[in-house]
């Protein structure tokens, strides 16, 4: 059986349920697979160097996430125009081409949305947080015919820059508070998340949303989808992106489609039973 090397970068990864899902998308194409947590603080290393040290070592590519998503592309080349545009990747794929840069977040979102809510438009929607997986889904709703996207985030200049690209990208952006008009309201920081605990928006936080996404998905209830259930609005869990991306991810690995009826069944069994599959 053909092993595929794969592996996630990132800074609060020890959590990440992405081992499970890679192996199990494997174990559905008769492919083993290995998934590495690869913290670059840990051994010393920055991003770039940790990238080349995979590339060496045999990777088939590795998925990226907070906080290296945005310095992905000063390294990798894009493999589309619209990568290119939202500059941030979540996926590299190595190859004797040369690595190349993809971003699942952005296809991953578009397919949990159309999935949950079919082809309602998302109107008016209050983005927080502007970094790699923000961007990806500003793009997303941009592809999706959101009327406005309003770009909030604690650094000015990320919402700022993220409205520039997406001018160019042909979509509609502010960034001034919709909050209390907005449709559809996404929390893309890393607040609530383990070992982040909290929510972007402010306890007392006045809104009329019929809608809401939290890009975390460890663990799946935050504060954040508290404050927005109990306001009546409908929710996304970051779970979805968290199985749309890693399926649209392992595709590109591994050229192989998984099974995503059975892989969403068999991790919904080990997540029940409290199982992990080890990463041999």
């Amino acid at each position: 059986m053909k092993t595929l090397r794969l592996g996630l970068i990132g800074g609060n990864i020890t959590e990440s349920h992405s081992p499970a899902l890679h192996m199990v998308c494997g174990l559905s194409v008769g492919l083993n697979v290995t998934y590495d947590l690869l913290i670059p603080q840990e051994q010393g290393l920055g991003f770039a160097a940790m990238l080349k040290r995979c590339e060496a070592a045999g990777f088939d590519g590795v998925n990226v996430t907070y906080p290296y998503k945005e310095d992905v592309l000063n390294h990798v080349r894009a493999a589309t125009p619209v990568v290119a545009g939202l500059g941030a990747s979540n996926t590299v794929v190595f190859s004797r081409g040369g690595a190349k840069a993809h971003n699942t977040d952005h296809t991953g979102f578009v397919a949990a949305y159309r999935e949950k809510w079919g082809a309602a438009k998302p109107g008016r929607v209050v983005l927080l947080g502007c970094g790699g997986v923000g961007r990806a889904i500003a793009f997303a709703l941009a592809d999706l015919g959101a009327d406005d996207i309003s770009l909030q985030d604690v650094d000015g200049a990320k919402a700022q820059n993220l409205q520039a690209a997406l001018k160019g990208y042909g979509a509609r952006a502010t960034v001034e508070s919709h909050l209390s008009s907005c449709d559809g309201i996404i929390n893309a920081t890393p607040l609530g998340m383990v070992g982040r605990e909290g929510s972007p928006l402010a306890v007392d936080a006045k809104f009329k949303a019929r809608w809401g996404f939290d890009a975390v998905y460890t663990p799946e209830q935050t504060a954040f989808r508290a404050q927005l259930e109990q306001a009546g609005a409908a929710f996304l869990g970051g779970y979805e992106l968290y199985v749309h991306q890693g399926l649209q991810a392992f595709a590109l690995f591994s050229g192989r489609t998984a099974d995503a009826d059975w892989v969403r069944q068999t991790l919904m069994v080990l997540q029940k039973n409290g199982s992990r599959i080890s990463k041999g």
